[in-house]
């Protein structure tokens, strides 16, 4: 599980900033304002953050915004294969727009750069960089 002062940074490609339109499958209609936070493998791993297919792991994370509007509960959800247990992205619980908004209200654009750091084992702050 994460230590309070753990972090990492991303950098915001399309995909992230616009989750609901971007993408490359057609299972669902397209949905504007949603947005995902990217977690890197490296840091999954060395982190210990894991996704549901991790049995007893925390995914919940309470999370704050160091600028722009966002408080709320992120899940650590995803895999990059079926049944990994590392999680490969941080979304808002039961909304996927949440982040978009978050993104929304600091200007963020493609290019840009997020930080996440860990407060305690189930909380985290974010930030966005500018690029």
């Amino acid at each position: 599980m994460p230590k309070k002062g753990d972090s990492f940074i991303v950098i915001l490609k399309s995909a992230h900033l616009g989750w609901g339109t971007y993408r490359h499958t057609d299972t669902r209609d397209p949905i504007y304002g949603e947005g995902y936070i990217q977690i890197p493998r490296k840091y999954a791993e060395s982190f210990h953050i894991y996704n549901v297919n991790q049995p007893g792991a925390n995914t919940r994370y309470f999370c704050t915004a160091v600028n722009g509007y966002f408080s709320g509960v992120l899940l650590a959800q995803g895999c990059s294969k079926a049944g990994d247990v590392y999680a490969k992205q941080f979304a808002e619980e039961g909304n996927l727009k949440g982040i978009g908004s978050w993104y929304k209200s600091v200007g963020a654009v493609e290019g840009g750069k997020v930080r996440v750091t860990f407060t305690s084992f189930n909380s985290l702050a974010i930030e966005y960089l500018g690029r």
